[in-house]
C-alpha cells in the first residue's frame, strides 16, 4: 500500500484491527498476519498500526504464543483516541502550505479567510469522533453478524 494511501486509511485500518481483535480474541491467537488477512494489506502495515495502538495504550502485544489483545475496555476507547493514535500528525486534519506569498492578494489573506472555517471543521470532527466508542462499533458489528 503506498505511503500516502496508508496515511489516509490509518484510522480505518486501526478500527478494523481493534474490531478484529475483539471479535476473535477468545478463539484464536491474534497475529499481524491473521489481522492482515482480514484487512487485506501486508502484515507490515498491521504491525505498524499495532505499534501505534500499543504506544497509545490500546493493545498489548505478546511475542511468541501470546498474540495481541485489547489493553482497554472498548467503552473507554473513542474514534478520536484511535485517530490520534494513528493519523494525527500535528493535531490538525487540515495541513496548510507553508509560505503563501504575502505580496499576493490571495496569498496575503489566505490564513485570514481559511483559518477560522478550518478550525471550526476540526472542532466539529473531533467532537463527532469523541462521541463514538469502540463498544458502539462492536455492538453494531455483532448486530450485523446475527442478521
Amino acid at each position: 500500500m503506498p505511503e500516502w494511501l496508508l496515511s489516509q486509511a490509518g484510522s480505518t485500518i486501526a478500527v478494523h484491527t481493534l474490531l478484529f481483535i475483539q471479535t476473535f480474541h477468545e478463539e484464536y491467537r491474534i497475529t499481524s498476519e491473521f489481522i492482515a488477512s482480514s484487512v487485506n494489506v501486508n502484515p507490515v502495515v498491521i504491525r505498524r498500526i499495532l505499534g501505534q495502538l500499543k504506544d497509545a495504550g490500546m493493545v498489548t502485544i505478546s511475542r511468541g504464543t501470546g498474540g495481541t489483545s485489547l489493553a482497554k475496555e472498548p467503552k473507554s476507547i473513542t474514534l478520536f483516541d484511535i485517530y490520534n493514535a494513528v493519523d494525527s500528525v500535528d493535531d490538525t486534519i487540515f495541513g496548510f502550505h507553508e509560505s503563501p506569498n504575502p505580496k499576493c492578494p490571495v496569498g496575503g489573506n489566505i490564513h485570514a479567510i481559511l483559518d477560522s472555517p478550518l478550525e471550526n471543521a476540526q472542532s466539529a470532527l473531533e467532537l463527532s469522533l469523541k462521541r463514538v466508542k469502540l463498544q458502539d462499533l462492536i455492538a453494531n458489528l455483532e448486530s450485523k453478524l446475527k442478521s
